[in-house]
């Protein structure tokens, strides 16, 4: 299992690399629900999202030989971001797979961050199997984008510091694709706060971690939601495993409580974030997460990196 003091050690590694993302109180949720809500901002994140932390953990316990090679991921925009960004800190060569629908925004970025992007693929399952082909050919040191100890151990740093940033939380909610976030997070509230409740949310239209989670073990999925950056075609196995030991709890959204959630975060919070982030908001105000009176909630809003078109839909309809 990873433990608390692995979240730590990673905490120590990505130090002044990273920004301490603030814990935003909101006093209209806080009323409406009886409780003590607070969100934790991701989207303020460098990169634009809560992956660099997984990405600059991973990058610092990479041999030199692994550095001459150069290093390979796969992801549909914010991971693939974070580590073209790490990876040019760090003076590597990153070669990131996606696929042909991918966000161009984050794929533009990543490029602007100097990785070399392949986006032969059609899909993000054909994308994972043209990922091992070319990690094969190249020779180059895997950073998955979610089932990786060292990147787990660096997502959890954000739950470290909403326990030390805010009052003890009673209930945390993260939105999931492959499941390292909500695994990080959960391996930092837990130790800490072993009678908090941690809560994956996804959207019912892509289900990887709550299929997972259902059978034991890696489910293939077709992810057909619209928030892109939870489009993961299965869950990590070590998500999986963390999560199901860690008794984190699963719950799906529809879409239109994404978009309701991408909006009232959008009018409430004066936050920008893409519709994926709004999936922990989407879970309290559509009500598939219910919380007790007094009690301190965080919902973590994961990213903000969201096409102007794709958001300019969103809060005109």
């Amino acid at each position: 299992m990873l433990s608390i003091d692995d979240v730590g050690r990673a905490a120590e590694t990505i130090a002044g690399r990273v920004h301490r993302t603030p814990l935003l109180r909101s006093a209209t949720l806080s009323e409406q629900l009886g409780a003590d809500v607070r969100f934790k901002a991701e989207l303020f994140q460098r990169t634009g999202s809560f992956k660099v932390r997984g990405a600059l953990n991973r990058l610092a316990e990479l041999t030199d030989e692994e550095r001459r090679r150069g290093v390979i991921t796969i992801s549909a925009g914010n991971h693939a971001q974070a580590v073209a960004w790490a990876a040019r800190e760090a003076g590597l060569d990153a070669l990131v797979v996606s696929w042909k629908t991918a966000d161009s925004l984050k794929m533009a970025a990543t490029r602007g961050y100097g990785a070399t992007v392949d986006q032969q693929a059609d899909d993000p399952t054909a994308a994972f199997d043209r990922l091992a082909e070319l990690h094969e050919e190249t020779g180059r040191t895997l950073v998955h984008p979610f089932d990786d100890l060292a990147v787990i151990a660096g997502q959890g740093t954000v739950g470290l510091e909403v326990l030390e940033d805010g009052p003890p939380p009673d209930v945390v909610l993260v939105p999931v694709g492959g499941g390292g976030l909500v695994s990080g997070v959960a391996t930092a509230v837990k130790a800490r706060r072993p009678g908090a409740r941690v809560i994956g949310v996804e959207p019912e239209l892509s289900t990887a971690l709550h299929d997972g989670l259902s059978a034991g073990s890696p489910v293939p999925v077709t992810p057909r939601s619209a928030a892109d950056a939870l489009s993961a075609p299965f869950a990590g196995e070590h998500c999986i495993r963390i999560c199901a030991e860690l008794g984190v709890e699963s719950v799906l959204v529809d879409e239109a409580a994404l978009a309701e959630a991408f909006r009232w975060i959008y009018a409430r919070m004066k936050l920008a974030c893409e519709l994926g982030a709004a999936a922990s908001t989407a879970a309290l105000l559509s009500g598939a997460v219910r919380v007790e009176p007094g009690q301190t909630v965080v919902a973590v809003v994961s990213g903000g990196n969201v096409a102007q078109k794709q958001a300019a839909a969103i809060l005109d309809s």
